[in-house]
């Protein structure tokens, strides 16, 4: 897992490194100028007599800048820097930074005290062949304004490539948040880790590529104290180790599906089929007595059991005793799915989150029954895992779905303290929490997974990993993992446009299988 900082922990990152390693300011400086430089270098090949414009702020991340403008000049490229304030005006680190370009060859600086002072630079852009900002860092709180704003204007105006250096420029760190002008990035040279703003959207769309450029801090002290991580592969592979030669569907858990109503039989179908495409040994699926048929028929693995309905043809009140009996002979319990927005279903989900002894994960309808009802999750015997998109969790939570994504992680931690679940909050990017306030971020997934049904495989998969006695944390995190990386594999075989919840399930194994490889 890599570490996700904010702007806070990287400022304190770089108070330990500096008063307890005993790294100088100046050496995180030239190390993360000299790691920015030789990954422009891997990108987009010799720069040698190829013109660079260079667009500096006062501050550090401008120090960044000069030390990158010096290096790609010793390695023969036309550098022009533009440094957008008075060279007086710059000191510490980033003035020394600056002293020390100027005594070096093939790099020309301009200073730019005005908002309308860029013609010389909007000339220089539209002939270069690479732009590099340093304008600012991580540590804006607000829209960039004066000749700050002109030069992110500038940049965008000129339709080159651009490598921003930690941070495109204008982007909240945090939240990923347009703050107000911003730039466009082709990469993005990010220093010691990642920065929450590069990993979540709008952000993340105007970082391109990232990269991370080490700046001689130790891993572990790199870690210390950070919330929130970034899935990586090497986190899931150990989920799934060889299977024992001697096992039997005993051996991987049995899953109770309670889902299903008239016309939403196919999410049952498709939670069930999940579980068993995740490596479930058993799945029951329990719906509506006259849905029964229709379920069983849709797919032949899964058992299937008939349950007391509603005059609706949803789940009954009555069904919950006959539920309660299953759940204690299976290892965990998927709810929600399909169930309907009936009442007395409604009522009956918020029984069993409330009673059922097993792991347990619930989405869709079932979180809508939570609505209200949060307290329950507290009360509850077992691990409640919930995987709610952004409109779920605004109805659970009585806010506006804008107020939601406006910060995930920190609504994300917010909920999982104070209910004691595990939450999946979905969409790009999915932000999976604990109780204890850990995140992690999710790497895969595409746009084309934005389709009816895969939410209900997404359940499934959560299901089945529960069902094999993985702990619930884990068992969102692969589930979440896998479910986007299958998503991935379909969207290779099969495109974007006509991706289908079917599909994600199909490449289930698949995407199990390149996590092991």
């Amino acid at each position: 897992m890599l570490p996700v900082f904010t702007a806070e922990e990287m400022r304190r990152l770089d108070r330990r490194a500096i008063g307890g390693l005993g790294i100088s300011g100046a050496t995180l400086m030239e190390n993360a100028g000299a790691g920015a430089a030789r990954e422009i270098r891997a990108a987009f090949g010799p720069l040698r007599k190829k013109k660079v414009v260079v667009l500096c702020g006062k501050g550090n991340n401008g120090g960044d800048g000069f030390v990158v403008a010096r290096h790609l000049a010793r390695g023969g490229a036309s550098v022009r820097v533009f440094l957008v304030g008075a060279a007086g005006e710059v000191k510490g680190d980033a003035g020394a930074k600056l002293s020390e370009l100027r005594r070096a060859r093939g790099a020309r600086l301009t200073e730019v005290t005005r908002e309308d002072g860029f013609e010389e630079a909007e000339r220089a852009l539209a002939t270069c062949d690479l732009v590099v900002d340093a304008l600012l860092g991580t540590g804006l709180t607000g829209p960039a304004k004066g000749p700050m704003a002109g030069a992110i204007r500038a940049i965008s105006a000129s339709c080159r490539p651009v490598v921003s250096l930690d941070l495109p420029s204008g982007l909240s760190s945090d939240t990923g948040a347009l703050l107000g002008p911003a730039v466009a990035a082709r990469l993005t040279t990010t220093f010691a880790g990642l920065k929450r703003g590069l990993l979540l959207y709008p952000g993340a769309a105007q970082a391109g590529e990232v990269r991370v450029v080490p700046l001689g801090i130790p891993p572990a002290e790199v870690s210390r104290g950070v919330t929130v991580f970034l899935l990586e592969p090497s986190d899931i592979r150990p989920l799934f180790p060889p299977r024992r030669p001697d096992a039997h569907k005993g051996s991987f858990g049995h899953l109770l599906v309670v889902a299903g109503s008239v016309g939403k039989t196919g999410a049952a179908a498709l939670a069930g089929r999940a579980g068993l495409r995740s490596g479930a040994g058993l799945v029951t699926i329990g719906c509506p007595a006259s849905q029964q048929p229709v379920v069983a028929a849709l797919g032949m693995e899964p058992m299937t059991e008939a349950l007391p309905e509603t005059p609706s043809q949803s789940l009954a009140l009555k069904a919950k005793d006959r539920l309660l009996d299953l759940a204690v002979r299976v290892e965990a319990v998927a709810l929600g799915p399909g169930i309907s927005l009936d009442p007395e279903s409604l009522s009956l989900a918020r029984e069993l989150v409330a009673e059922v002894p097993r792991p347990m994960v619930v989405d869709a309808d079932g979180l809508s029954a939570l609505a209200g009802h949060l307290d329950l999750l507290r009360r509850a015997p077992a691990p409640r895992c919930l995987t709610p998109h952004p409109g779920e969790m605004a109805r659970m939570l009585g806010i506006p779905a804008a107020e939601v994504q406006a910060d995930r992680i920190e609504t994300v931690r917010a909920f999982c303290r104070r209910y004691g679940a595990f939450v999946a909050l979905k969409g790009a990017r999915t932000v999976i929490g604990d109780p204890a306030g850990t995140i992690f971020l999710n790497p895969t997934g595409n746009p084309g997974m934005a389709s009816g049904g895969s939410g209900d495989v997404l359940t499934g998969m959560v299901g089945a990993f529960l069902s094999r006695a993985m702990g619930p944390a884990e068992a969102l995190e692969a589930a979440v993992y896998l479910h986007g990386l299958a998503g991935d594999l379909a969207r290779d075989a099969k495109g974007e446009e006509g991706l289908i919840a079917g599909d994600i399930l199909e490449a289930i194994p698949a995407a199990i299988l390149k996590v092991q490889a």
